[in-house]
């Protein structure tokens, strides 16, 4: 599939707006076509030690991170220098999708979206072992018709 690297003269693809899918969220100003790189998601690059430093899950009530894994093991925190594209939110229907590019993190449109949509992706989380004993503290309320209910990646044998 092509990119779409336009970008619309008159200012940003994207804003943040108050979200029915959890707090904040990311919506297309305009309409997109699928294959359009949306944003960056940027933010510190940090390991993947650091990252379980910041964000210790066991003091947390439901897991709540801006954290993108990368493929070399390394993370980057969205929290900590990051842009508008921490607050795309998770669907288990989702419009866009993650891509990595030589270790850069780009969201990218799968389908077309209408202005005033909002743009979600699938977090897909890793599963480790005691996940599903787990699966309301990584609790998806995306209302989808599609929704498995988490923001881990469906089991092996939903896949």
């Amino acid at each position: 599939m092509a990119v779409v690297r336009s970008r619309p003269a008159s200012g940003p693809l994207v804003e943040v707006r108050t979200s029915a899918i959890q707090g904040r969220g990311l919506f297309a100003r305009r309409p997109m076509a699928a294959g359009t790189r949306v944003i960056e998601y940027m933010g510190e690059v940090i390991s993947a030690a650091e990252a379980d430093r910041r964000y210790d899950e066991s003091r947390m009530a439901r897991h709540e991170t801006y954290l993108f894994a990368l493929s070399d093991g390394r993370c980057i925190d969205g929290n900590s220098q990051g842009n508008d594209a921490r607050f795309a939110n998770h669907s288990c229907d989702p419009n866009c999708e993650a891509v990595e590019v030589d270790g850069r993190i780009w969201i990218e449109a799968i389908r077309p979206i209408d202005a005033g949509e909002e743009l979600t992706y699938d977090y897909g989380y890793e599963r480790s072992e005691g996940d599903d004993a787990r699966e309301a503290f990584y609790r998806c309320e995306c209302g989808t018709a599609r929704c498995r209910s988490t923001i881990l990646a469906p089991r092996a044998v939903d896949a």
